[in-house]
């Protein structure tokens, strides 16, 4: 019997982008999914779809092999392992070949190692991505959240699973379901396996009660699938319902062989509610006892168990675990919690002193789950128990020798002094022992301590026999005190290292933050990032940036890796999908670097890997060296967005000088050009009929409006020269009174009413300046002061010298500068707005003026106003220039 189950279809009108996934579901093998699979694509096939087959496992059925006639069949990708050369889906071409509809048996297939991902779901996944439909076949008893109830059922692990995340991606299901009979009986016939292996299934996995309850496994979760679609559809049409929203469930792990399991029993749990929310949970205790590595890799793999299954995590800190638990559950609106029994003693359960029964006296209004699975635990526990006694037989034999220590000085005191309190004595053995090496040592010691004290020094001597009832008190007091003083001093102890621990962190985190906050250069920052990721995992790292869509290596600590084109392509990974791969991760794992993509405030920046195997997954230094990447993160998109502001700004100038050369040119070229064109039309066309004193006006304007456009074209060309760093400097000894006489007689003719004053001392220091420069720079400066100067005023051009220079002098009596244009007078193109009426020229001129001088290293500054003028409102725009002197002098100006 095959039954569809509910698609998706038509449901969103909008265009895809991804492809669609349909998983042909059945409770075990054999049940023909494969079959019926290729049987629905050669009817696609038949209605005109491109159709391929990527990977397709016959098992040597003949009727399935029949099947693939007439279809296109991929060629697998030949991998290299252990000496031998296995077949596998090749996803490159695949992709390359991009078929409308591409078929992928067997979804929980793991890849051969070498494989870009790990496992076959990985590669659908991508394929999917890349807007290609795909066909795929499960089995139900490879859905992780029930790997632990197949178990139970078959007594068979199952080695492959595919998370039920990826299984409730998919857009349409079909349950492919025969009943357990009929299954038996093909597998009988020989159309599942070779009959020696056929006879075997059937006495072991095959057995008519375990079908029976896969079937009922898989049944159940198509019609959980149909109830999850269904109730889709009727939140997108808005219809009311008993919705999950108010349930949600809080999984409480820790690092034991439970932990999986509860993540299971927590899906499970909320696909019973509807698929209620569910976050797995773990609380860290400050003063409990380090993690040992399989404790904290079993928490590290739960949790990521949790967020494949789809489930949210959370790491919680405190030492009272059910108020930390009660507190959180309480201000997330937690109505179920799910945890396991624990290993705690029998005595602690009498006293009602375990995590469950505390949270099920103390939990109001919460339902609480309590999981039991004894045989995994105790499997655990034999795993876990040597490690520990191996790790701590220095602290017992510590203690060993502390009450070796004191029994040698009790014996001492005890035949030296009468009535010595001997037991004093051994409580420092004790707390000794507790203080350098923690809680367990302390009990060993407490023990040994009161063995040897009722031996030694307790009537009847040199026996264990204890003689008086008084005793007897006083040694059960001298071993509650001995273990409470032994327990408190190993707490502190853990407490200090927790406390070190996080100091340390905090230490490094803030190192790292400083080395990194005030980096300007990608480069540079990730250079810094490089050597803190390296010291905070203890191994080498690299950082690899993006360059013209390509990533490029950029720096590595301590030294350059060596990257193959296999490493190279992890890296990718990372940097395209925004996802870890390389070592341990889900991409290329075989790869000896993991690749963690840098994520900054708005956008992916980079990739920076560790060295393989140097971190333990889910440990503190782990998590040190991901909050390390984190803040390079940061870093290097803020030395980016810096860059990026430099060039914005760079452009925002080229921009506004771009406007204002080509409004300087529409005007100061177009005005003289008008001029100099009316003029001369009007001395053709009417020639001997104008008067003479017209037409020598006319010809005053052509040339005066000439010169205006051979200054203006000269300034361009000057400008040119500064900006392209092609001006030539021939300095030589120049007497600037020499070249002042020389400006002032350029400018005559344009002064008009004005009065130029001049102002120069008898003798002056000579200065090795270029002439023509220094001449050219003050013309600007005269030119500029004759144009805003009101007629009938004076223009002072003066020259005087102090101890270290000669100084220039020019000023004008105009109305001056605003004196919030002061500091940017000297700007190329810069035009003074009103009130004043410096709104003339093209605005070069003091710009010209300004690069020549600095040019020949010296100074120019404005300074306005300057005096008062005729109505008593400040005016007057002063010049200084600066020129170095070769040998400072004394001169009546000191």
């Amino acid at each position: 019997m095959i039954s569809p189950v509910l698609p998706n279809e038509g449901i969103l009108a909008a265009p895809r982008k991804r492809g669609r996934l349909k998983v042909f579901l059945g409770m075990s093998p054999g049940v023909g999914k494969t079959y019926e699979m290729l049987r629905a694509a050669r009817r696609r096939k038949a209605e005109g779809a491109d159709v391929v087959v990527g990977v397709v496992e016959t098992h040597g059925r003949k009727e399935t092999m029949s099947l693939l006639r007439g279809l296109e069949v991929m060629a697998r990708k030949p991998i290299a392992y252990r000496e031998r050369t296995l077949l596998e889906f090749d996803i490159d071409a695949a992709i390359e070949r991009r078929p409308a509809l591409l078929l992928v048996d067997e979804y929980a297939h793991s890849n051969a190692t070498g494989s870009r991902h790990p496992k076959r779901w990985q590669d659908v996944e991508e394929i999917l991505d890349a807007g290609i439909d795909v066909w795929t076949t499960l089995n139900v008893q490879h859905l992780e959240s029930l790997s632990d109830v197949v178990l139970r059922i078959t007594g068979v692990r199952q080695r492959e699973s595919v998370p039920d995340s990826a299984l409730s991606r998919a857009d349409d299901i079909e349950l492919v379901d025969i009943t357990p009979e009929e299954l038996r009986k093909r597998l009988a016939e020989g159309k599942v396996y070779v009959p020696e292996t056929a006879r075997v299934a059937s006495d072991n996995f095959f057995k008519l009660e375990n079908l029976t309850a896969l079937r009922e496994l898989a049944l159940r979760r198509a019609a959980q699938t149909v109830d999850d679609q269904l109730t889709a559809r009727l939140r997108e049409q808005g219809v009311s319902g008993p919705w999950a929203a108010g349930e949600r469930i809080l999984v409480m792990v820790t690092g034991d062989g439970m932990a999986a399991p509860l993540v299971r029993a927590g899906r499970r749990l909320s696909d019973m509610m509807m698929d209620a929310q569910w976050t797995v949970a773990h609380v860290d205790r400050p003063s409990a006892s380090h993690h040992v590595s399989g404790s904290t890799g079993k928490l590290s793999e739960a949790l990521k168990l949790a967020e494949q299954l789809g489930g949210r995590t959370a790491v919680l800190s405190g030492d009272d675990v059910v108020r930390v638990v009660l507190d959180y559950a309480h201000s997330n609106h937690v109505t179920q919690i799910v945890l396991s029994k624990g290993r705690g003693s029998q005595l602690s359960e009498w006293l009602g002193r375990s995590l469950a029964t505390e949270l099920l006296r103390r939990a109001q209004g919460i339902a609480v789950h309590i999981i039991t699975d004894g045989t995994e635990i105790q499997a655990d526990n034999r795993r876990v128990a040597a490690p520990k006694i191996r790790e701590g037989w220095r602290g017992y034999a510590v203690g060993v020798v502390c009450v070796a220590a004191a029994t040698g000085l009790a014996l001492f005191l005890d035949r030296t002094f009468e009535r010595v309190d001997l037991g004093v004595i051994y409580l420092t053995a004790v707390l000794a022992a507790g203080a350098i090496y923690g809680l367990r040592p302390a009990l060993a010691a407490a023990t040994v301590a009161f063995l040897i004290y009722n031996f030694l020094f307790l009537q009847p001597q040199f026996s264990f026999t204890i003689g008086s009832p008084t005793d007897v008190l006083t040694l059960l007091v001298f071993w509650g005190v001995a273990l409470t003083t032994g327990a408190l001093a190993g707490r502190v102890r853990e407490q200090a290292r927790a406390a070190q621990r996080r100091a340390s962190a905090v230490s490094a985190l803030l190192a790292a933050s400083q080395s990194l906050s005030g980096i300007g250069d990608r480069n540079e920052a990730a250079r810094i990032l490089a050597e803190q990721a390296s010291a905070a995992a203890g191994s080498g790292a690299t950082v690899l940036l993006p360059h013209e869509n390509e990533l490029v290596f950029v720096a590595g600590s301590p030294r350059k890796p060596d990257m193959d084109a296999e490493t190279m392509a992890a890296a990718r990974w990372a940097w395209e999908k925004g996802e870890p791969a390389g070592f341990a991760t889900g991409t290329l794992p075989q790869v000896r670097w993991t690749f963690h993509p840098l994520q900054g405030v708005r956008d992916r920046v980079g990739v920076a890997g560790i060295e393989a195997a140097a971190l333990a997954t889910g440990s503190d230094e782990e998590k040190l060296a991901l909050a390390v990447l984190d803040q390079g993160a940061v870093a290097i998109e803020r030395a980016d967005l810096a860059g990026q502001a430099l060039e914005t700004e760079t452009l925002r100038r080229t921009d506004r000088f771009r406007d204002a050369l080509m409004n300087s040119v529409s005007h100061d070229l177009r005005t003289p050009l008008s001029t100099l064109l009316g003029a001369s039309t009007t001395l053709i066309e009417l020639g001997n009929k104008l008067k003479p004193a017209i037409r020598a006006d006319l010809l005053l304007s052509i040339r005066e409006e000439a010169e205006r456009l051979s200054r203006y074209v000269g300034d361009l060309l000057d400008m040119t020269r500064l900006e392209g760093g092609g001006l030539n400097i021939r300095a030589d000894w120049i007497d600037v009174r020499d070249v002042l006489n020389a400006a002032a007689k350029r400018v005559a003719r344009r002064l008009g009413d004005r009065k130029l004053v001049r102002d120069f001392p008898a003798q002056l220091s000579l200065v090795m300046v270029d002439q023509g420069l220094l001449e050219q720079a003050l013309v600007n400066i005269l030119e500029n002061a004759v144009t805003y100067s009101p007629d009938g005023s004076n223009i002072e051009l003066s020259a005087y010298e102090d101890r270290g220079a000669v100084v220039i002098s020019i000023e004008d009596e105009g109305r001056g500068i605003p004196t919030s244009e002061l500091e940017r007078v000297f700007d190329k193109f810069r035009r003074m707005e009103a009130p004043s009426d410096r709104t003339k020229g093209a605005g070069l001129g003091l710009a010209i003026s300004k690069g020549f001088i600095e040019a020949m290293n010296g100074r120019i500054a404005a300074a306005s106003p300057v005096m008062d003028g005729p109505d008593g409102v400040k005016c007057g725009t002063r010049i200084l220039i600066r020129l170095p002197k070769a040998v400072a002098t004394h001169s009546e100006a000191d």
